[in-house]
Order: structure tokens, then sequence, then C-alpha cells
């Protein structure tokens, strides 16, 4: 029941649907709290969240079961996530929590956990956490009503995180004359995202700006690129952000409004580290769905890379146990373990526009690094999660398409930590080739699970 409850990311669903409903928010909280306070003073928690309408109720429930187990509350109202991360270490606080589905639509919501290092929490600490909310004869341990939390607001997170994020940018280097569009997704980083661009003194021409609670991911940011490529093109812009819901992802487009991804993002961040001495081994660590062309520009350059299953966390993870400094995913999430512990997609930009001043080059040359090889995404809404072993169709399916590949690509089958979605990759030499192999074992997966 733990590892139903808790998915790649934390608990993500439909807005008052189980389990994303104000009773189960209110147990979370009291859990969390339960599970993080300390029996010295003070203990306290970080609360941020994205601009979704449901984001208000699940915050005074979160709340209200935290105040309840005896912990002190501060919330910041709307903030990336990578900003409650550097907020909860940045406040000697017990435990960060993020109200946030991240690029889902604003019908779903979610709640995800940082510890006081500033790391989301281990699979362990979530199932114990999961453990005491379906245990509905759990027992709570509850503190003395002299001892109960309250709740309070802070002000100035924002400008907080900003001063925070722009130390990561050479004291020496600003953005400007740099013309910079950025489309934040009508999300967590409406305000500090623009801001802390034009505070380093680039042109901002702002997309995805103006959240209502409903319009967060709506036909903007990171999920659809073409927005803000195509006002690049417009403003003749020098590059184009895009960042999701909660800002921990970035896609960033060049002048010509051609869009580069996460895979040619760690590979213009991983040469410059390699050329000036801060990758340890040369080592970079991404997920399984990362191109095959970046572990070939890794080989080429003397480098590594690592891999992991999919979710910033277990490469954040890996990232530790290696002692690696750069590490991310396809889809945009980057960790510069330098400066954070999380994907945080604003710090991100700045690392890559960091590397346009000081080579002086038009980000369409510096993506000419990777020649990716073409890969092509299928995702298939099932109602089974069964083990892909205990469906031999399918098995045999993917066996087939190995075949066919001869070593020159690669398919993967995954389910999704966060929907009910098996995921479908396919990656090889020939484009049509490709899709042909992936819409085959896209029928077998709906045959065999649907």
């Amino acid at each position: 029941m733990a590892e139903r409850f808790f998915g790649t990311d934390g608990l993500r669903g439909t807005v008052n649907a189980a389990p994303m409903t104000v009773d189960v928010a209110l147990r979370l909280g009291i859990a969390a709290g339960m599970r993080f306070r300390r029996w010295t003073a003070p203990h306290k928690v970080v609360i941020g969240k994205d601009t979704r309408l449901s984001g208000y109720m699940f915050e005074s429930a979160l709340t209200s079961g935290l105040c309840a187990a005896g912990m002190h509350v501060i919330m910041t109202g709307p903030l990336p996530t990578p900003a409650i991360s550097f907020l909860t270490r940045s406040m000697r606080a017990d435990l960060g929590v993020v109200i946030s589905a991240s690029h889902n639509p604003f019908y779903d919501n979610g709640i995800k956990f940082f510890d006081a290092d500033g790391y989301k929490l281990s699979d362990q600490i979530e199932n114990e956490i999961a453990e005491m909310v379906l245990n509905t004869d759990m027992a709570w341990s509850w503190p003395d009503a002299r001892y109960a939390g309250r709740a309070t607001k802070i002000e100035d997170a924002g400008g907080r995180y900003i001063v925070y994020i722009k130390s990561s940018f050479p004291a020496h280097l600003t953005l400007s004359g740099m013309r910079v569009v950025v489309d934040c997704a009508n999300g967590a980083s409406y305000k500090v995202a623009p801001l802390a661009l034009e505070e380093l003194g680039a042109e901002v021409f702002r997309l995805g700006t103006e959240p209502n609670g409903v319009n967060i991911n709506d036909h903007c940011g990171s999920l659809v690129p073409d927005v803000v490529a195509a006002k690049v093109r417009e403003v003749r812009a020098d590059v184009g952000l895009a960042l999701d819901g909660d800002a921990d992802r970035l896609i960033v487009v060049d002048e010509h409004g051609a869009v580069i991804d996460g895979d040619q993002l760690m590979a213009i961040c991983a040469q410059s580290m390699m050329a000036r001495g801060e990758l340890p081994g040369n080592l970079l660590v991404s997920t399984v769905m990362s191109n095959m062309a970046l572990e070939i520009f890794m080989d080429e350059h003397g480098g590594k890379l690592l891999r992991t299953t999919v979710g910033d966390r277990y490469v954040v993870e890996a990232m530790r146990r290696e002692d690696a400094m750069l590490g991310g995913e396809q889809s945009g999430h980057l960790i510069f373990r330098r400066y954070s512990t999380t994907g945080d997609g604003l710090l991100a930009a700045l690392q890559i526009l960091r590397i346009m001043r000081e080579k002086e080059k038009p980000l369409s040359e510096l993506a000419g690094l990777l020649t990716l090889l073409p890969q092509e995404l299928v995702n298939v809404r099932v109602e089974k999660r069964l083990p892909f072993e205990e469906r031999p169709a399918i098995g045999k399916a993917v066996a087939q398409v190995d075949k066919a590949l001869a070593g020159r690509g690669r398919v993967l089958l995954r389910y999704s930590g966060t929907e009910a979605l098996c995921r479908i990759m396919v990656e090889g030499e020939d484009e049509d080739k490709v899709k042909e192999y992936a819409a085959q074992l896209a029928k077998v997966v709906v045959r065999e699970l649907c």
C-alpha cells in the first residue's frame, strides 16, 4: 500500500479524488509532523506551493495536521520547488513541503517533501509516512496543548531565493545586452524568474506570468516549447527559456527557435565543467531515458555516463553516492550539486547563460555537440500495472524489436510513477523504423494491459 501511495515524485493525483483529498492531506500533515518533529525546540516546516487553485485547500489541511503534530509552519506562497529546498536548508527547518503537480494540468495536484538537508525523502521514509497515513487505527502521539504548532507567512521568501540563485552566476559577468524570452507556465516561477534575469541585466520578454489558478501549464511552459520558440523568432531574442509549473525543469530554445532538450543541455554543461576541472571523474549522471548520443559524447570526451531509473530523486541519490557534481534528465531536470540539492530550472538557465557569455557563442553553436538518435516515446493509458514479465507477449514483442535494432538502438518499457501510463521508448538510427516499432509495441501493450 505504501509503494502505491507515493510515486516517483511524492503524492500526486486528481484533486478531490483519492488520494488527493483534504482528509488525506490532513493525515499526511500529522504523519509527517510526527515523523520529523524533534523533542527539543524549535521544530519547523517550510511549505510552498505553485499557482493551482487547489493549493489553498491542501496548504490549509497540511498546516492543520503539522501544527497539531507540534510543528511550527512557515508558509512562502507560490515559489519554485527548488526554492523550498533552499529555504528548508537556509532556515534550519526540519522539513520542507511542496504542494504541486509539476507539469500536470491544474486539476491535478501533489505533495512532496524535503528533509532538513534539502533532499527529497528516501523511499524508506516515504513508506513509513504512508503506513501511518493509511493505518486507520493509528494511535497518534499527540503533543501537549502547550506545544501545538503555529503558522506564519514569510513575506520575503521570493527575494531570498533570487539572491541565492544569482549567487550561482559569476559576479564579473552580466546579461546586459542579452534578449531573453522566459515562459513561466503560469506557475510557481512567474515572479522570481523574470526578476532574477532582469536583475542580472537581461532584457526579458515574459510569457506565462499571469496565473489565475487554472491556467498553469495550459498551452505554455516546458511541455509546449513551440510557444517560447515563436516568441524568440518574433522578438529576435538570443535565447528562450521554458520552465514547468513548479520550475524544477527547463527546456531551452536557441536564437533560431530550435528546441534544446535536457540531454543537449547536459552535454553543454558537462563539457564546460570538464574543461574547468569541476566534474570529478568526468562523471555525468542521468537516467535510462537519456539519448544514446549523450553516452557516446561522454565516452568520446573521456567521461562516463551513469544511468539510473527515471526520476530526479534517483539521479540525486546516485550523485551523492558517487560524489558526482552534475546530473539530470532528458525532460529538463538538471542538478548542479555545487549549488543545489534538487533540479532547478532557473539555476540551470543561469548556467547555460553563463557558458554563452564566457564562450561568446550563440546557443545554436553550443548545442551542436550532440547529434541525437531518433527516439520515439509513446504513452499508453493502462488499467493494470502488472509486471511485464507476467505478460509473455510483451516480452516477445520487445525481443523482436531488439533483434531488429541489432545493437544499434534501445527499447525501454516502464510504468509512470505519477500517472496510470505505460511509457514506451524506442531509439535507433532509422526514424521511420523507430516510429513503426514503437507503434507495434503500443498495440501489444494495449492488448495485454488495457
